[in-house]
């Protein structure tokens, strides 16, 4: 192969001083990240974190890009290409990933442990009422106004992004051939390791190759999953139970909240019979309405099983792979990216995972500007994101309060609707086809579970 251009991101150039240094290298910043700090920032963000993973990654990419400088844009792709090549939930894998980049293990639990927080603390909630009165508030009001705000930010973050991660015509090209390959419905993971199997063909940007890797070190990063996935076995429908089917679940799953809720209903619904449909269905509701990571519906589920200790421990269970996942891939990333062939690669995965955002958005803007005052909502929120730089956690309060305020202009009659099976309609897009949805996709599960 011929010989790669060097990066010249000094985030991305490790030194010759061993682990720690080269594994610092991505993390640099311009002053030492607090504990408090971080934590409080992920707190915020899993509070407010309306509209999926690709809305989540586009704040994260604000605050701690734009905003606070702790990662370059080079180092923050690189850690979202690592996030999407191991199971589990992506942005909360991000997440995990700049807690380790900036305060190692420390880092790695407080602001995984303050993403997810918030939204199991709701989710939970939810569960106490659906539980106790058969129903939960409607708040279909509030994706009406939050929605679009979100498809302004993640666009600014996708075009902010985009120039860094396909500098080369080849990269470009790629990326354009895997927004091709997704909206063809190609799988997710399929995309990004072609991706970057082609980059490493045609040879993308790389960084520098000072250190190589060993072979057993550029695969110890993607046989994780396989190691970790085997000998896990479910049991009665018990608090053990319940964790080690979410545990299984979240050592073995990529791809999108539908292909979580496809496993949950292979497993609870028809394998052991735990859950029914329809509370299925009012589980995806409730991972619809509520920020945060989506795989908080575990949360929800597990509450509706085993009361409040069946909710603890179903977020255990879904959640742990990915801190386990990212503590073996997170200290390998700077030495891939050292590496002139799997830092192709890695450049290979990262115009894929942009090229997922770009399709995902367009999906969601699909549901989102379904009229004039919610386009005007994304434009506004656009101009303000692009010309005066407002955080987006603003423009999401603000997008609620102009949900609230058009709903009472229309006579409230979506909040005085309470229940979920009457408004889920509202709530989720085609909540309807969804269930045949889930049902086609399980058809297709691998048999893991048995």
């Amino acid at each position: 192969m011929a010989s790669l251009p060097a990066q010249t991101d000094t985030e991305r150039a490790p030194g010759a001083g061993g682990d720690d240094e080269a594994a610092g290298a991505i993390g640099s910043g311009p002053k030492e990240t607090s504990l408090g700090e971080l934590g409080l920032l992920f707190l915020r963000l899993g509070t407010v974190a309306f509209g999926g993973p690709a809305a989540h990654i586009a704040m994260m990419q604000q605050e701690v890009v734009s905003r606070r400088k702790w990662l370059s844009d080079a180092a923050f792709l690189d850690l979202l290409g690592a996030a999407n090549l191991i199971p589990g939930p992506n942005s909360t894998e991000l997440a995990i990933h700049i807690g380790w980049a900036r305060r190692r293990w420390a880092g790695l639990a407080v602001a995984g442990v303050a993403f997810i927080v918030p939204s199991m603390l709701m989710t939970g909630g939810l569960g106490w009422a659906y539980m106790r009165f058969g129903k939960v508030p409607s708040v279909s009001w509030l994706l009406y106004g939050v929605k679009p705000v979100i498809c302004a930010v993640v666009v600014q973050a996708i075009w902010g992004l985009a120039p860094k991660a396909a500098p080369t015509t080849s990269l470009r090209v790629l990326a354009v051939a895997a927004v091709v390959l997704v909206a063809l419905g190609v799988h997710e993971l399929a995309v990004l390791l072609g991706a970057g199997a082609a980059a490493t063909l045609i040879g993308g940007k790389a960084g520098t190759a000072s250190e190589r890797p060993t072979q057993a070190t550029e695969r110890k990063m993607l046989m994780a999953p396989i190691a970790l996935a085997s000998g896990v076995g479910a049991s009665a429908a018990t608090l053990p139970g319940l964790f080690w089917v979410f545990f299984k679940i979240g050592s073995v799953l990529f791809g999108s909240g539908y292909v979580l809720l496809a496993f949950v209903r292979a497993e609870l619904v028809e394998r052991l019979g735990w859950l029914t449909e329809p509370q299925l269905i009012d589980a995806i509701a409730v991972g619809q309405v509520t920020p945060g990571p989506v795989f908080t519906t575990a949360t929800f589920i597990g509450y509706v099983l085993s009361g409040p200790g069946g909710a603890l421990a179903a977020t255990a269970g879904i959640f742990l792979p990915a801190f386990i996942f990212v503590a073996m891939s997170g200290p390998l990333v700077p030495r891939i990216r050292a590496s002139q062939r799997a830092g192709a690669f890695l450049d290979g995965v990262n115009v894929a995972s942009l090229a997922l955002m770009a399709v995902v958005t367009v999906q969601l803007g699909r549901a989102a500007l379904i009229d004039v005052p919610a386009a005007a909502l994304a434009l506004v929120s656009a101009v303000l994101l692009v010309r005066w730089k407002v955080n987006a956690t603003w423009l999401i309060l603000g997008g609620a309060v102009a949900g609230l305020m058009l709903n009472g202009l229309q006579g409230g009659s979506e909040l005085r609707d309470g229940r979920l099976g009457d408004s889920r309609a509202v709530q989720i897009t085609g909540a309807d086809a969804a269930r045949s949805s889930l049902v086609g996709l399980t058809e297709g599960l691998p048999q893991c579970f048995s």
